[in-house]
């Protein structure tokens, strides 16, 4: 199984790139991941916030192959624990699936035609996080999740 992470914009912040980074390096050992960036809509001061989610999301839409599994990182979405979200790992390798693609929106979250092909929505936090942090603590997570999975004394309860 290989993981993607689609997110709007860059991560322009150097610390916040640089432990993005430390987590992708570490993760090979497990895993493939990939980041797909998708640029920033361009003059979107002269749109409206549903006309922005919507041009993000055909964005999002247009990197999914036939068969992959979405998972949107949502505000709204369930809220594992560490053990749990490593579970969730565990049960889509499992399935025998070949990509899951794991979806950080824009500013405004996304599109409805975006939530209707979501397979399913997750939550960091019930607080409001920055689209490059979500990356890093995301990242992080999966490769916690990798460690529990082999039982590596990363993760402490």
């Amino acid at each position: 199984m290989k993981i993607i992470i689609v997110a709007i914009g860059k991560t322009t912040t150097k610390y916040i790139s640089q432990g993005i980074d430390q987590y992708l390096d570490r993760l090979k050992h497990y895993i493939p991941v990939e980041i797909i960036a998708i640029p920033d809509v361009k003059a979107s001061r002269s749109l409206s916030a549903e006309q922005q989610k919507e041009q993000e999301g055909r964005q999002i839409l247009s990197k999914l192959q036939p068969g992959d599994r979405l998972v949107l990182l949502d505000e709204r979405g369930t809220q594992p624990t560490s053990r749990q979200f490593a579970g969730m790992i565990e049960q889509m390798t499992n399935q025998g699936l070949r990509r899951v693609v794991f979806a950080i929106g824009g500013p405004y979250g996304f599109s409805n035609e975006v939530y209707t092909r979501a397979d399913s929505q997750l939550s960091l936090s019930r607080m409001t996080l920055t689209h490059e942090m979500v990356r890093l603590f995301f990242i992080e997570q999966l490769y916690r999740a990798m460690t529990i999975l082999r039982g590596e004394p990363y993760h402490h309860d």
